[in-house]
């Protein structure tokens, strides 16, 4: 038996301003999220690339050909009745951050962890208030308090469409100090992406390029860049 998939049945997508915010008609009918929420969106530019992937939907609706959507119903249907949750999840990567914990060997790595990676702490230090110290090996350390509560702080200040976003800047980089970084726009999202694959990038560069893991991590690469997207429309 094929799988069931929903068809098309609507011929106009578009974004409507609502007094609650912005929103998404299919023929004058507003769009709801699985969880049967309105989808009520914080501004135009969301709710206007939310339609346009309604719009390019054509005869089967193929959900993973609709990131915004997908994102825009995790921060209602999830986020926003768990925030403090989500939050304190994503705040708890300051305290394993992958950018102090660093190889011991070979130097060419000790020397690319430290050159690609000590400035992001050194931001981190100088914009918020939180210095983060190195570790060697994989043995988990606590970090100081202090710090840790002033990253922690910044994470529970967003909103849940901004968290539905930071969620995967975070998570898939490995770091809170990169998902800060890029929120930020310190750097181009794809340098800061780089940044989170130093150890990949130098493993690759000594046994060459596994087929499987390159598209494996084009995947993670889009969904990172998608992420920042979102979080920027929110």
């Amino acid at each position: 038996m094929s799988e069931w998939k929903q068809k098309r049945f609507w011929t106009d997508a578009a974004a409507v301003e609502t007094e609650q915010g912005w929103t998404v008609h299919l023929d004058g009918r507003a769009v709801k999220t699985p969880a049967k929420a309105g989808l009520i969106l914080p501004t135009q530019s969301m709710a206007e690339a939310i339609a346009a992937e309604w719009d390019a939907q054509e005869d089967e609706i193929n959900p993973l050909n609709m990131p915004y959507t997908r994102s825009a119903n995790a921060a209602i249907d999830k986020v926003a009745i768990q925030h403090r949750e989500v939050a304190d999840m994503l705040a708890a990567y300051g305290d394993a951050d992958l950018l102090c914990y660093r190889a011991d060997a070979p130097a060419g790595l000790v020397a690319r962890q430290a050159e690609t990676w000590d400035p992001y702490l050194d931001w981190a230090a100088e914009k918020f208030g939180a210095r983060l110290h190195l570790r060697t090996g994989v043995m988990h350390e606590s970090q100081d308090e202090d710090a840790l509560k002033r990253l922690s702080d910044r994470v529970h200040a967003l909103s849940h469409f901004q968290l539905a976003g930071f969620h995967d800047l975070v998570s898939l980089s490995g770091s809170l100090v990169l998902g800060l970084a890029a929120a930020q726009d310190l750097h181009p999202v794809p340098t800061v992406w780089a940044a989170s694959r130093v150890d990949e990038i130098w493993q690759q560069e000594q046994w060459g390029e596994d087929e499987e893991a390159q598209e494996v991590a084009e995947i993670k690469k889009q969904s990172f860049l998608h992420a920042k997207s979102f979080f920027d429309v929110a």
